[in-house]
């Protein structure tokens, strides 16, 4: 069977003002692959749409027109406490879902993360990061989140799943790895300069990184192979070509059609692997 069918015209991004929105907006105004509809808290100008994601009448109200919907919108601090996880990304999420499937939205991207199975990694690091470590989990692997933020995640897969099952809607839950900007300390670009080679806990940040980072332009491609797919439901991970790979990208090249075409350096130090 294809992967992809016809391009969404109108697709609503929930957190457009986020890193991830905001690199989803900016490419798609300018390739036209769609027309997306920004959704956030604040106004500003990836805002087409101010509202919260706790309103269930307001999202409805935004869903008008609309023929999918990516919804990034969430507390995305792994440490996040309780209330601020239980009203966005448990609520809000469930309002995003609701408010698509009664103004006959049939598609919906979910921005989960690879905090669902978190424990995994934090159990087995810093070996887990080694180039010549081959463990690796995919979209089987058994649920453990390493936080609050993680069980929340878990839970907007659970619903998505509860959405295509029971009101036909299609999904694809995406486990999405390490984005950054490109002006973060985090970014490959900077984090591997050769003036921060004897920074502090410098290693450990770029042995994670090459194992983990997923690019500005595989992360857009990425959601648009999701939001193209004939396929219901889909649950993979999302991260660029590295040459360590602790969570698997197989899966996500046979159901979406994903190529990424990013690496992040194999070089801890010049020289050294």
């Amino acid at each position: 069977m294809s992967t992809e069918h016809t391009s969404p015209r109108r697709v609503l991004v929930t957190g457009a003002d986020g890193l991830i929105g905001r690199l989803l907006m900016d490419a798609w105004r300018a390739s036209g692959f769609c027309t997306p509809v920004g959704l956030a808290r604040k106004p500003g100008p990836y805002a087409d749409v101010v509202a919260d994601i706790t309103d269930g009448e307001a999202l409805r109200a935004a869903m008008a027109g609309i023929d999918a919907v990516v919804h990034l919108a969430a507390v995305s601090a792994v440490d996040a406490p309780w209330e601020a996880v239980r009203d966005s990304n448990l609520i809000g999420t469930y309002h995003v879902f609701n408010a698509a499937h009664r103004a006959g939205v049939r598609k919906i991207v979910f921005a989960s993360s690879n905090h669902a199975i978190g424990t995994y990694e934090t159990e087995n690091v810093p070996a887990l990061w080694d180039l010549d470590d081959g463990r690796s989990w995919d979209h089987t692997a058994e649920i453990r989140p390493d936080s609050l933020y993680g069980v929340s995640k878990v839970y907007g897969e659970a619903l998505a799943r509860y959405y295509v099952d029971h009101h036909g809607m299609r999904a694809v839950c995406l486990r999405i790895g390490g984005v950054r900007a490109p002006d973060d300390p985090g970014h490959p670009a900077n984090l591997w300069r050769p003036e921060r080679d004897r920074e502090e806990g410098i290693r450990e940040r770029r042995r994670r990184m090459r194992a983990v980072w997923l690019s500005e332009r595989d992360c857009v491609q990425l959601i648009e192979r999701a939001l193209t797919t004939d396929k219901a439901w889909v649950l993979c991970y999302g991260i660029s070509d590295n040459p360590r790979k602790i969570w698997d990208i197989e899966h996500a090249r046979r159901e979406l059609g994903y190529e990424p075409r990013d690496s992040a350096p194999a070089e801890i130090f010049p020289g050294e692997r």
